[in-house]
């Protein structure tokens, strides 16, 4: 159960609201090349035009320095917003000065428009209370329907809420309420899946799902610092020598708690990440010093397919290899094409590179849920406060 409020327990009709999105999209020479982010904000824009709210999109993109970027600008995203909902949108370039608040003066009933990236500014990172409220003098009601960045305390996503009535967007709410839902009530096995090249990274989502899978599948970089924990030989593959005693304790639990926790039994390996680099094939306890393991091998495939296969709810997070090269994509694709087959159950990709590998092998429609938050995801699962959501009026 979500415990904020919703755009839909306001009366928007008429308002100012300020909505702030997550359109930190690809570009490739000015151009949109995946769109996901924008189409996944569509249901909360168009409820708020239907119902005659005057929209103010608000969003970032990339990592400007606090001053305009031109190659980090909205206007392109502008363009991509305006095809998808059908309708036009005004862009200004400009976020909290004059020329914002005439455009909006200008504004009637059901029409939007985008502001400028607001890390042009130098106070929306450092969430300063000066640029938070002259945003929120824009507006007369605040959705944040961000949930990619609600794990930052920015102007835009924490600070802005002091200022205005705040409320959750649709797509921060279904975010919160799937990723809550299946620690709290999964239909079992509950089978898990963890990869992407750092343990540190996920230590804390790793802990707290141990308390609630039957099964957790650890693969790519990260899986050396647990194979290294068991004393296993890894040659040159990605370890984080701080985490092995930290790792070791996880081994522990995972067994205390009866966790069925596999690691691979065998992977390709290379002396280089090349797209072109000679590859083999070796049991994990053979990988000789100079070579690194890079994807998980047949075996291991086969071994985590059996347990995806039985599951009747599946968190996917991570890649199981260097997937972005052909010579180590295929431990990816088939955990993503057992993913995307097991049609019983029901089936979250935690967003980041897992939902780069959906796209890469046009898997996106075969999964129950794609959530658009990789940080904000991880964040939420392992039991931390995200303080855009923190923020938002309870219910």
């Amino acid at each position: 159960m979500f415990d904020k409020k919703t755009v839909k327990d306001v009366d928007v009709r008429g308002k100012r609201v300020l909505v702030r999105v997550d359109f930190n999209v690809p570009l490739s020479d000015g151009t949109v090349t995946d769109d996901t982010r924008v189409r996944a904000a569509l249901p909360t824009l168009r409820y708020l035009v239907d119902h005659g709210a005057r929209v103010i999109v608000m969003s970032h993109l990339g990592r400007p320095k606090g001053e305009p970027e031109p190659r980090y600008s909205l206007r392109p995203v502008r363009r991509v917003l305006q095809r998808l909902l059908g309708r036009n949108v005004v862009f200004v370039d400009d976020i909290v000065g004059a020329e914002a608040h005439e455009a909006v003066d200008r504004m009637v009933d059901g029409e939007i428009i985008m502001l400028e990236n607001v890390r042009f500014h130098p106070g929306e990172k450092a969430n300063d209370p000066e640029f938070a409220k002259a945003l929120a003098s824009l507006g007369d009601i605040y959705v944040n329907d961000a949930f990619g960045a609600a794990h930052r305390a920015h102007a835009s996503t924490e600070g802005i809420a002091h200022f205005l009535p705040a409320y959750a967007g649709m797509l921060l709410a279904r975010e919160v309420e799937t990723l809550t839902a299946m620690l709290a009530d999964p239909e079992r096995p509950f089978v898990a899946i963890l990869g992407g090249s750092k343990v540190s990274d996920k230590f804390g989502v790793i802990e707290r799902l141990l308390d609630c899978v039957n099964t957790l599948i650890i693969g790519g970089g990260m899986c050396f610092t647990l194979l290294v924990a068991k004393g296993v030989s890894v040659g040159n593959s990605l370890v984080e020598q701080d985490w092995v005693e930290p790792a070791k304790a996880m081994l522990a639990k995972a067994s205390e708690k009866g966790v069925h926790l596999l690691l691979p039994v065998d992977f390709v390996i290379a002396d280089a990440i090349e797209p072109d680099a000679d590859t083999r094939i070796v049991a994990r306890e053979e990988i000789p010093d100079g070579m690194m393991g890079l994807d998980i091998g047949p075996t291991t495939i086969e071994l985590f397919k059996g347990e995806i296969s039985s599951a009747r709810t599946i968190f996917w997070n991570g890649p199981m290899g260097v997937f972005e090269l052909a010579p180590f994509e295929n431990g990816t694709k088939q955990v993503a094409l057992a993913v995307a087959r097991n049609h019983r159950a029901a089936s979250v990709v935690g967003g980041g590179d897992s939902v780069a590998a959906l796209k890469k092998f046009d898997l996106e429609e075969r999964v129950t849920f794609v959530s658009t938050g990789g940080g904000a995801s991880m964040k939420l699962l392992e039991g931390s406060e995200l303080p855009g959501i923190a923020a938002l009026l309870d219910r």
